[in-house]
């Protein structure tokens, strides 16, 4: 019988209510401590533990390369971190610089490379069917801060790592990378939007707080390959839409649609097959979650390094910079 991997999670948000759950439930895999990422005496005790194999890191932002310095002091074997993995590039490239020195396995959470969608589409582009990728085009349009309409917080502050940017942005361009065969970015050029320029205040009793980061974002890329790239998100929309990515090539088009159901397309505009991916009614984060929790479970268990890593997550966040220098347009206050 092989061993048990016994994993400490940081974090009871996106940490308590999806990961740790989700590592639970995967055979061979053991939950044995969920902690506050505020706590500081608690993270510190969980990052010293002798029994825990892998150290989940889902903090806000600003926390991360402090939880993740802990682990690795903490000398524990392995630490998987939440995107997005540094506050800037500068921040994670010291981090990777850390983990190697330690020793220490290091993963980030990318998950979405293992949801069945995505697998399937990365198996058509790299097979060729869709021939020379030309173009990659990808929208995004969630309700998620607005519908209801969320607080101030963290989330809406530059200093802690907030912003679309962070919160969206690093599945994408991670995803984008992989999808077109592990290729970097050449170029980028984008526009940011504050479409709701002021939140209530996360108590409710004090004035409105004004917002210093981006709720959307309109970005286009140009690849080493020399394929282009558009990203059109949003998570302050009036009302949510099913997510879309196509992938223009020379031979056909591919068309993703929420994760769910994947066209492909002849050049004559005749549909050559349809492909039924995602389970009904299944949580996207949930579905991918699973599966990766069984690779990071594998690797964590033979001691193995594999991706995505903390390289990974150094490239995407040298995008993420060039996507933060952005302009950023304001909409008007609210009467």
């Amino acid at each position: 019988m092989r061993r048990v991997v016994r994993v400490g999670v940081i974090g009871t948000g996106f940490g308590g209510r999806v990961v740790a759950p989700v590592f639970g439930a995967t055979e061979g895999v053991e939950v044995v401590e969920v902690v506050s990422a505020r706590d500081e005496r608690a993270v510190g005790s969980l990052c010293r533990r002798s029994d825990v194999d892998l150290v989940s890191v889902h903090s806000p932002p600003f926390l991360h390369a402090a939880h993740v310095r802990l682990a690795l002091a903490g000398g524990r074997p392995a630490v998987l971190c939440d995107k997005p993995f540094g506050r800037q590039a500068a921040e994670s490239e010291q981090l990777l610089a850390e983990a190697e020195a330690a020793g220490t396995r290091h993963l980030v959470n990318f998950e979405f490379r293992h949801h069945p969608a995505r697998l399937r589409l990365r198996e058509l582009i790299t097979s060729g069917v869709a021939g020379g990728v030309r173009h990659l085009a990808w929208v995004h349009h969630t309700a998620g801060s607005t519908q209801p309409m969320r607080p101030h917080g963290w989330l809406f502050r530059r200093d802690c790592g907030g912003g679309w940017i962070g919160a969206w942005a690093p599945h994408a361009v991670d995803t984008v990378r992989w999808l077109l065969g592990d290729i970097d970015v050449a170029s980028v050029h984008a526009v940011l939007r504050t479409d709701v320029p002021v939140r209530p205040s996360s108590d409710g009793d004090r004035e409105p707080m004004r917002v210093d980061v981006e709720d959307g974002l309109v970005a286009d890329f140009v690849t080493t390959a020399g394929a282009t790239v558009s990203l059109d998100s949003t998570f302050a929309a009036a009302a949510a839409s099913p997510p879309r990515i196509v992938v223009i090539g020379g031979d056909a088009v591919i068309e993703c649609l929420a994760d769910r159901r994947i066209t492909v397309r002849s050049p004559a505009g005749n549909a050559v097959e349809e492909i039924d991916v995602g389970p009904p009614g299944a949580e996207r984060h949930d579905v991918a979650m699973s599966r990766w929790a069984e690779v990071v479970r594998d690797a964590v268990r033979d001691g193995r390094q594999i991706q995505p890593s903390f390289a990974d997550g150094v490239e995407c966040d040298r995008v993420l910079d060039r996507l933060r220098a952005g302009r950023r347009m304001v909409a008007p206050d609210p009467d």
